[in-house]
C-alpha cells in the first residue's frame, strides 16, 4: 500500500492520527496541494474527486475519503478499536463522527474557504471549479459558535465523544477545533467541558505526533 497525503491539511491529519492510534505504517507519497498536483491527470485517476488523503492498495486499487481508509484499515487492524466493538458503539461513534464533520468540520470550510484568503474559484473541494460566497463566512462563524455550544454540552457528562473511549469521533471532533482555532474561532472560555476535552485529547501521542 501507499498513502498520498499532505500532511499540512485536515483531512489528512484526521488520518494521520488514526494510523499512529494504530500504529500503522504505510508508505507516503506527498502531493502538493497549493502547487495543484491533486489535479495532474496522474492522480485524478487514483482520487476522482482530486483529494487527499487517497489509498493506494497493493492491487492498485483507491480509497479516498478520510472515513472510508479509516473503516478499510480498522478492518484490517481491530486493535485498537476506534470505531466501536458492540453494535450501540458502533452505531454512537458513526453518529457523533457525521455530527462532528457536517456541523464543525464543514461550518470551518464555509468560512475558510469563502473568506478573502483562500484561492479564487476554489469554495468547495473537488475536481470542479465554484465561485466564493462571502456571506457563508458570517454563517460559518455561527455555525462553529453553535457547534463548540453543542459540544461542550454533550461532553459535559462524558469523557468522550462516544461513551469512555478514544475514537474516531473524537480525531474528527479534536481537528475541527483546530482547524477553527487556527481559521481564529476559539473556543469560548465559557465552555469548559469543551476545553478540558481539549486539552486531555491534545496530550496523546497520536496528536502530539501530529500537531
Amino acid at each position: 500500500m501507499k498513502l498520498y497525503d499532505y500532511s499540512d491539511a485536515p483531512n489528512p491529519r484526521r488520518l494521520n492520527i488514526f494510523l499512529s492510534e494504530k500504529s500503522i505504517c504505510i508508505p507516503r507519497v506527498h502531493v502538493d496541494l497549493l502547487k495543484g498536483e491533486q489535479f495532474e491527470a496522474s492522480f485524478k485517476a487514483k482520487s476522482p474527486n482530486c483529494d487527499v488523503p487517497t489509498l493506494e492498495l497493493d492491487d492498485g486499487t483507491c480509497i479516498s475519503q478520510t472515513n472510508a481508509i479509516c473503516r478499510y484499515l480498522e478492518t484490517l487492524h481491530p486493535e485498537p478499536p476506534l470505531y466501536g466493538t458492540t453494535p450501540k458503539e458502533i452505531g454512537l461513534i458513526e453518529m457523533w463522527n457525521q455530527i462532528c464533520f457536517t456541523n464543525g468540520f464543514q461550518a470551518v470550510a464555509d468560512l475558510f474557504r469563502n473568506g478573502p484568503d483562500w484561492f479564487e474559484e476554489r469554495a468547495l473541494i473537488g475536481p470542479h471549479n465554484y465561485a466564493k460566497i462571502p456571506e457563508l463566512v458570517d454563517r460559518g462563524r455561527q455555525r462553529i459558535m453553535n457547534f463548540y455550544a453543542d459540544i461542550n454540552h454533550h461532553l459535559a457528562a462524558q469523557c468522550y465523544f462516544a461513551g469512555n473511549h478514544f475514537s474516531a469521533a473524537d480525531i474528527t471532533a479534536l481537528v475541527t477545533v483546530d482547524f477553527a482555532q487556527w481559521a481564529k474561532v476559539p473556543i469560548p472560555k465559557q465552555c469548559k467541558s469543551l476545553l478540558h476535552w481539549h486539552a486531555l485529547v491534545s496530550e496523546r501521542p497520536s496528536v502530539q505526533a501530529n500537531s
